[in-house]
């Protein structure tokens, strides 16, 4: 007994203040509040006691339910491959709006313990109760149109006054896109308003005798799955169906009916039955014109994507960084999360079906000075670009990608990482001269990457060493630098490759390149830069205070504590862009890899020359004063 009424104690402190508050002095570990749930159920097995009799157990299992309905709705919703030709809002969800519902889960809590407390106080509403009561069915149905529907219409209205909407419903409102986790976004006054509205079709058959626990069940997720549907800004709906069977759009709304009220406010309020705006006179008139044109038009007048960046998956805990999978663990610089962990047997059944079957997709999209930037994914992991049998596979992928972008009229396409390799397609060289009558512009945007890297490097510097010297980024960095009159030493154990770059440079320059092979030759040299992976053992050549400069995937290991160490070549991206919200890798937001901002400047001088091959070092300068021009900045 004692331990029942602790456990009520605790559920009546919890619910009595603002739930998002409290869960934030535990720094968002919400789901540590589920605790007192699985000790009860623990608590019953050691005591010999059935599970399914203890309501802790129901409560937990439906609230992971519910938050699976909500992760499951966001997933699809974010798809765009798959539901970009029934979008309503053409308008990406920024990080602003992510950081505002990161706890839109607090009212499935919130609702959990209010739950727990009413079966402590009243325990007889759910002993013995049945599997399933088709009259509790019936009853609920009845109660929900008669109750429910029109007591969220009166409390909805309510909310849109002038004091409560400012003081509560506003936060609601000022998510710009509707998400499915918009949903969950609100106060705690208007969680706790919605209780009775969830409630009544529930409590009511128990009390008559008819209640279930297939109807607990049911009512509770058909509940959170017509949330969802309303906010998941995709009309999933075929127009044909309210053609053939009229009545029907008066009895269930669709996502396009409640976009409308979060961009007009003033109508539209209904739960899920449109009939009572009908007869609350709050209907918009647009209502079911727009909801055919969206579902009629599907794909029709989709927007072509100014610029692609065409990327490719780094390993198998890095997918489950995509945006349509957790959306607020995609906002943030990709690491690898203990939470992944369970997920990662799903991630590599994922990669087996992608290898097998995908093409090239959409991954994210922002607005960018009026131009729309699309990311989209080869359907290949990193270690798959070093199996020699699947190169052609791969450049099969890209050259593809490439082509749709030529019909769809890309104006630019920029190859990310290990989709531009030199041994793999030349940086591109292969699908140029194959179709050299293609209107999309295809780059590589190593141009900047280059000029990052050597902006990066102090002006007063005389000596560098060059790892990766040979490479293509190699080979631009040593030409410009010996033009600066930097000596250069390049370690290579090819005299062939090394005196084929130094004859590119001025006679008067050629003496500034020195080719070392041995990593002791930059013992006293406190600038290196890493084109290519530099061991620990390695690094201990180096002298105290160097400072390592890199463009090597993945990045060298900070194993020097006596030295400093740059990170990737990148920019941040200027602060007009529009709806970005997910971090590119482990950049920071706002920051991309420098091959993608040399994309996007590309397609903003509206230059029309490929940017593949070899590196032009006069277009060094050329290509740097234009990304500062558009507004991007070094982040080194």
């Amino acid at each position: 007994m004692q331990n029942k009424y602790s456990f009520l104690f605790f559920c009546l402190f919890l619910c009595s203040g603002d739930v998002g508050l409290f869960l934030k002095v535990f720094l968002g570990k919400q789901y540590l509040l589920y605790g007192p749930f699985v000790a009860q159920v623990v608590y019953a097995m050691m005591h010999g006691e059935s599970i399914r009799d203890s309501w802790c157990f129901h409560i937990l299992l439906l609230s992971s339910f519910r938050l699976q309905i909500h992760q499951l709705w966001t997933t699809y919703s974010n798809m765009h491959f798959l539901s970009s030709r029934r979008r309503i809002l053409h308008r990406g969800v920024d990080f602003k709006q992510i950081d505002q519902e990161w706890h839109w889960n607090n009212f499935v809590l919130l609702q959990a313990f209010v739950a727990a407390v009413a079966c402590l106080i009243f325990p007889f509403l759910t002993n013995h109760l049945p599997v399933w009561d088709i009259r509790g069915l019936i009853t609920a149905l009845m109660l929900h149109v008669a109750v429910s529907e029109p007591l969220y219409y009166f409390f909805h209205r309510l909310f849109h006054g002038d004091f409560l909407f400012t003081h509560y419903h506003s936060l609601h409102h000022s998510s710009p896109v509707a998400q499915p986790f918009t949903a969950g976004h609100a106060t705690l006054l208007e969680h706790v308003a919605l209780v009775p509205v969830l409630a009544v079709p529930m409590v009511g058959p128990m009390l008559i005798g008819c209640g279930s626990v297939g109807l607990i069940y049911g009512y509770i997720l058909v509940f959170d799955f017509l949330r969802c549907l309303g906010h998941c800004n995709t009309e999933v709906f075929p127009h044909q169906i309210f053609e053939a069977i009229p009545f029907l759009r008066y009895l269930l709304y669709t996502p396009t009916y409640h976009s409308i009220h979060h961009t007009d406010k003033d109508c539209n309020f209904c739960l899920f039955m449109p009939l009572f705006d009908f007869l609350g006179n709050t209907l918009s008139a647009r209502s079911w014109e727009l909801q055919k044109n969206i579902s009629s038009n599907a794909g029709k007048n989709a927007r072509v994507p100014d610029f692609v960046f065409l990327a490719h998956i780094v390993d198998i805990s890095s997918s489950l960084h995509a945006p349509f999978l957790f959306r607020s663990f995609s906002s943030c610089p990709y690491t690898m999360r203990l939470f992944t962990i369970p997920c990662w047997p799903f991630a590599f059944l994922g990669m087996l079906m992608l290898w097998a079957w995908a093409k090239a997709f959409t991954v994210s999209y922002y607005m960018f000075k009026g131009k729309l930037q699309n990311t989209w994914t080869v359907p290949r992991y990193g270690f798959q670009y070093f199996l020699p049998f699947a190169t052609k596979g791969i450049n099969k992928q890209i050259e593809q990608a490439i082509l749709k972008a030529d019909r769809l009229g890309v104006k630019v396409l920029s190859l990310a990482a290990l989709n531009k390799n030199e041994v793999l397609n030349g940086g591109g060289v292969v699908f140029v001269n194959k179709h050299p009558n293609l209107r999309v512009r295809v780059v590589h945007g190593n141009t900047l990457t280059a000029a990052v890297i050597l902006n990066d490097i102090p002006k007063h510097v005389k000596e560098v060493f060059l790892t990766g010297a040979t490479s293509k980024l190699g080979r631009a960095i040593a030409l410009y630098l010996c033009r600066r009159k930097v000596r250069v030493l390049m370690l290579t154990l090819s005299t062939e490759r090394f005196q084929k770059i130094q004859k590119e440079a001025p006679v008067d320059c050629q003496k500034y390149l020195v080719q070392i092979t041995k990593y002791q030759a930059a013992q006293n040299c406190k600038t290196w830069i890493a084109g290519k992976w530099i061991t620990p053992r390695e690094q201990s050549w180096a002298p105290a205070g160097t400072h390592f400069h890199q463009f090597v995937v993945p990045p060298i290991w900070h194993f020097r504590k006596d030295c400093t160490y740059g990170d990737l070549a990148a920019m941040k991206l200027p602060d007009d862009v529009q709806g970005l919200g997910s971090c590119e890798y482990t950049m920071d937001r706002g920051v991309v890899h420098a091959c993608h901002a040399g994309g996007l400047v590309h397609t903003l001088e509206g230059w029309t020359h490929h940017e593949v091959g070899a590196i032009d070092v006069d277009r060094i300068d050329v290509v740097w004063q234009a990304a500062l021009k558009h507004g991007f900045k070094p982040v080194s």
